[in-house]
């Protein structure tokens, strides 16, 4: 029986192409800035979201806490969403490393923050307030059903922040989605920001990194803080040789991930005791609920995955999938009979 896991695009394996690079990469020692393949991976990065400079970190979560740290200081806010992956799931750590305060708005459906929520956050200049100076973004929004955030509320958003001397980061783990989403060039989402990260392990498949993106004043502190978080690696160019390849080679077909995704979202709509809202499925993630909540939401969990197929349940009776470059349209096909044969025999 093959298994077909739709937990997260995280669980992608490294294609031979990588592997290969892998093995023949040129490498020195990266915290001297002498290793040539972590340099180049670090200058193609920065071409591609059109900024001065980037730093390659083992982790999305250093990516963020990194860029929180080198625009904030100890006592300052940021704002970010309710829902964002900084906020839900990386430990604290710009509170805990960093003494930074954040105030969460809430996120819209579409992974947005209201403008005027934004804009009457912003603290006065007041000794009882912590100074703001900080705005993330995430783009696609994990908890907002992978909705891309578009160039427009994007560059709003940065208007808004410059007007009154704040910074923007956009946590772009999935950038690389939203673009195919929109059709457009990632640098359109980048170009009005401060700091972008992303990630090589998610659609890109890489097995490990990200890169932290901005101005080289910023990176030079970023790169600061990173050893500081213990993230200075020595010959960093077995990892930053497969982020290459994967830039160079896994970026146009991140649009297949969608259309896989359309067709689990389609074929979930036709199954009783299942419900999907449609036009939020706009990448790679999916979600959808149970409708019998008689039922405990972890059994439809364990008896898919008892046949084959994996996925989360994020909230009580409501589930994501995400599609990735390791299953494709059969699979697809494959996980709907299951969840078919399985949602009959409840």
């Amino acid at each position: 029986m093959k298994t077909i896991d739709l937990r997260s695009d995280t669980v992608t394996l490294p294609a031979q192409s990588m592997m290969d690079a892998i093995a023949s990469a040129q490498l020195g020692d990266d915290v001297f800035q002498e290793d040539p393949t972590t340099n180049e991976l670090e200058s193609l990065a920065a071409d591609t979201m059109g900024k001065e400079a980037a730093l390659l970190v083992p982790s999305g979560t250093m990516a963020n806490l990194v860029a929180v740290l080198s625009h904030c200081e100890r006592g300052s806010e940021v704002i970010l969403g309710d829902q964002a992956h900084t906020f839900m799931y990386e430990a604290g750590g710009i509170s805990a490393f960093g003494g930074i305060h954040s105030r969460q708005l809430p996120n819209q459906r579409d992974g947005t923050l209201k403008l005027e929520d934004v804009e009457s956050a912003i603290r006065q200049d007041n000794v009882h307030f912590p100074p703001t100076r900080l705005i993330c973004l995430e783009n696609t929004h994990n908890r907002c059903f992978g909705m891309p955030l578009t160039v427009g509320y994007t560059k709003s958003v940065a208007q808004l922040a410059g007007d009154n001397g704040i910074a923007v980061h956009v946590d772009g783990a999935r950038i690389f989605n939203a673009a195919a989403a929109l059709k457009i060039n990632v640098k359109e989402l980048t170009g009005s920001v401060d700091s972008v990260s992303f990630c090589l392990s998610k659609g890109l498949s890489a097995p490990v990194g990200s890169l932290v993106c901005g101005s080289a004043e910023f990176i030079a502190q970023a790169r600061r803080n990173r050893k500081a978080l213990g993230g200075g690696m020595r010959q960093a160019g077995i990892i930053a040789a497969a982020g290459i390849e994967a830039l160079k080679t896994m970026v146009d077909r991140i649009s297949d991930d969608h259309r896989n995704a359309k067709i689990l979202a389609d074929g979930i709509a036709e199954i009783d005791g299942l419900s999907i809202d449609i036009d939020t499925v706009k990448t790679n993630i999916v979600y959808f609920s149970l409708k019998r909540l008689e039922i405990a939401g972890e059994v439809l969990v364990n008896r898919m995955s008892e046949l084959g197929i994996h996925f989360f349940e994020l909230s009580p009776h409501t589930y994501r999938l995400v599609t990735h470059a390791d299953v494709d349209e059969n699979d697809m096909d494959e996980a709907l009979k299951v969840f078919k044969k399985v949602m009959a025999d409840l």
